[in-house]
């Protein structure tokens, strides 16, 4: 298994009604040149959760983190204007925790951060991750 020392949190930049399944991820990220989805984990609208690449396998979700973090996207992040918003529903906000608890787990010492952490530029997720899960973030 990979040394695991992130979780990186993702949005996948849709508005409320434009589906962003595991599936059509995929579809965007090879149309982009790449060889599929870069996330490990989608967490849809209703709370389910999709898989994407296997943990095992380095993601392409946060160059350059890809080699040692797991990448988790929820379906969402923008709102009807196309504006950044934290638009996740209740079942998407349960799963997250649920997921992000059992990923603590098994990787006790990695931060759990949001894209836009790691990479200022970016709004992504649209909620402030370290905050939300300060709990289980080690500390320094």
């Amino acid at each position: 298994m990979r040394t695991i020392t992130l979780i990186v949190i993702h949005c996948s930049a849709v508005r409320p009604g434009q589906r962003s399944s595991a599936e059509d991820i995929d579809k965007w990220h090879k149309d982009r040149g790449w060889k599929g989805i870069g996330y490990h984990y989608v967490i849809r609208r209703d709370g389910s959760i999709e898989k994407g690449r296997d943990i095992a396998e380095v993601g392409a979700h946060c160059y350059p983190h890809n080699s040692h973090s797991i990448g988790i996207c929820y379906e969402g992040g923008l709102n009807e204007k196309g504006k950044k918003a934290d638009t996740r529903t209740p079942e998407q906000k349960k799963t997250l925790r649920e997921l992000v608890g059992q990923l603590h787990q098994q990787f006790p010492k990695a931060l759990i951060v949001g894209h836009s952490d790691l990479e200022p530029s970016k709004p992504c997720p649209c909620f402030d991750v370290i905050k939300e899960f300060a709990e289980w973030n080690p500390l320094p």
